[in-house]
């Protein structure tokens, strides 16, 4: 990724449009085939050190790359940037890098993907407490939980593959966008050598209402990664104890405290998430320039996009990593579960004693003043409930009480999970 967002690579991108610019004008007889031909043969990327050394001079950074190549290719050079502004390469070489670091964004989604899926069909049926605002709430199962985080990590995946081909798209219209200077045709020719679709209409820069959707598709990748991450975090707490991060032979968690055990990564994860979304609030301010465009987004977007990228490529490396090795710990789930006494069976008992013929009301006040009492006095709410003649002579408690209840459906989530990983095998066969 770090390749893709060098200041080489840009200048290689920048010579790529500017070749296909100058060969789309040779088919269309604007400039002498031989001149194209020969600086297609001798032109070169300039290396960045001669760039900067020019752009001391000229303080343009893309006119300085243009005397750069040019000086390359002799008295042919003179062709090289005919008729374009500077945002014609600027903005569809931007495209290109964006596709470029897009597909290995995408190859990171598919690998974090594959990592939760086949935890979650090995967790299936480890039965863990679920909770609500932090409190105990129902049970779930481990396994059912990262069925979710993979159904996300697919919606994120078609987000920003939509982003992705929004941003698609290349401009050689000129300085205002009205192809004074150069040509429609140009721009068709020069963007299909490019594999991009030109612009409909742009001004002197494609509009960075694209760029906003980019990143903001971005952001909320790295959201759903802090979701996930933060689910880690609480999950590892000394009091919960559930998961563990993977902890290697001579890691250290702390310079003071041998025996720490933090969950580094997950909170390093939840760290970028936020550098990643604060980036996407400059998208949205770079949408709004001033008539066919200033170049205030210029400045603020050269950090932003590859910074965004380069985050979020690093995020899903370690969030497939932390997935892959984590530590989970099925035995402490069903401890943390019968700790709340059983409580959670408190729906089920209302909903039985409804189903009886009891008003909800007075259901909901039977059930409500045993759990009271069992959470306080840390009594067991089912012994506390079979106690009580008003309840135990209405419904049969042994099915009630039973855990079974609680999972009884998750085939069906299941089955979908199935069919998520069948069509991603589709895809790649």
């Amino acid at each position: 990724m770090d390749g893709v967002w060098s200041e080489e690579s840009k200048l290689a991108r920048w010579l790529d449009v500017e070749l296909a610019a100058l060969e789309a004008w040779a088919e269309l007889g604007a400039v002498p085939a031989g001149a194209v031909a020969e600086i297609r043969e001798r032109a070169e990327p300039p290396s960045a050190e001669r760039v900067a050394e020019l752009e001391r001079e000229t303080q343009h950074d893309l006119a300085a790359f243009v005397d750069a190549v040019a000086e390359q290719v002799g008295p042919a050079g003179r062709w090289i940037h005919h008729g374009l502004t500077s945002s014609d390469v600027v903005d569809t070489a931007l495209s290109l890098q964006v596709r470029d670091a897009g597909e290995l964004l995408l190859a990171g989604l598919e690998r974090a993907q594959e990592a939760v899926v086949g935890r979650a069909q090995r967790h299936r049926d480890d039965v863990c407490i679920g909770r609500t605002h932090g409190v105990h709430a129902e049970p779930t199962t481990f396994g059912l939980k990262l069925a979710g985080w993979a159904f996300e990590l697919d919606r994120a995946r078609t987000r920003l593959t939509r982003a992705l081909e929004t941003m698609r798209v290349g401009k050689l219209s000129g300085a205002v966008g009205t192809y004074a200077a150069t040509d429609p045709e140009l721009e068709r020719l020069a963007c299909e050598r490019l594999g991009l679709e030109p612009d409909p209409v742009s001004t002197q820069i494609v509009q960075r209402d694209r760029h906003a959707e980019l990143l903001a598709a971005l952001a909320l990748v790295a959201a759903s990664l802090e979701r996930f991450a933060l689910e880690i975090r609480h999950l590892a707490r000394t009091e919960v104890a559930e998961v563990a991060e993977p902890f290697g032979k001579g890691q250290k968690g702390s310079s003071a405290m041998p025996h720490k055990r933090n969950p580094v990564v997950a909170e390093r994860i939840c760290g970028l998430a936020r550098v990643v979304r604060a980036n996407a609030l400059v998208g949205l301010e770079n949408v709004a320039l001033w008539h066919e465009r200033d170049i205030s987004h210029s400045s603020a977007e050269r950090v932003v996009i590859p910074d965004s990228f380069l985050a979020l490529d690093y995020m899903l490396e370690r969030f497939g990593w932390l997935v892959e090795g984590l530590d989970v710990r099925p035995e402490r789930m069903r401890r943390n579960l019968e700790s709340g006494h059983g409580l959670f069976f408190s729906q089920r008992l209302l909903l039985a004693l409804v189903e009886s013929g009891l008003p909800r009301g007075e259901a909901y006040r039977l059930v409500q003043r045993h759990a009271l009492r069992a959470h306080e006095e840390e009594q067991d709410f089912r012994e506390l409930v079979r106690a009580d003649e008003e309840i135990a002579g209405r419904v049969d408690l042994d099915s009630i009480f039973d855990l079974g209840w609680y999972t009884r459906h998750i085939d069906a989530v299941f089955e979908r999970l199935g069919e998520l990983a069948r069509k991603e095998d589709a895809v790649h066969a």
